[in-house]
């Protein structure tokens, strides 16, 4: 309306707490290290809150088709901050379409090996590893979770 007078001005961003570098790379590194304990070779990816790749290792002999698909568990498990392994339980309470459809989104992942990474309730990121079983992937991000105190 002409005249009326405009809303006081607000912020247009917010701030973001993300993980950073140094934590990135350690949960890289712990991640490694027990998939080598494992005698397993994997691709490992940890993403920030907004799904960018914030460090990645790729075993020598790991699949080379689980350098994607580690990142893919990283993000989703970053954006929703559920484990990739949850979402089996967690769509059967959905309709049909959403479960026919959000397994069909591009990166999403709805098997083990990717967790949310959460410091004082804030999801900072997420971890994907892929390579091994399910059940190895997820041992391997978790001990990563382990190396920055978090998970357990």
């Amino acid at each position: 309306m002409p005249g009326a007078a405009l809303p006081p001005a607000t912020a247009l961003s917010v701030a973001q707490s993300v993980i950073d570098a140094a934590a990135a790379l350690r949960a890289v590194q712990a991640a490694v290290a027990r998939a080598a304990a494992l005698g397993v070779c994997v691709n490992v990816s940890v993403v920030d809150a907004a799904g960018v790749l914030a460090a990645f290792a790729r075993m020598p002999g790991a699949p080379l088709h689980s350098v994607d698909i580690a990142h893919d568990k990283a993000y989703t498990a970053a954006s929703f901050g559920l484990p990739t392994s949850a979402w089996h339980a967690e769509l059967a309470s959905h309709s049909d379409a959403v479960r026919q459809g959000l397994v069909l989104r591009p990166r999403f992942v709805a098997f083990g090996g990717g967790l949310p990474i959460v410091e004082d309730g804030v999801r900072i990121g997420g971890i994907g590893v892929s390579g091994g079983s399910e059940v190895q992937d997820e041992a391997i991000a978790r001990a990563g979770l382990q190396a920055l105190g978090l998970g357990a």
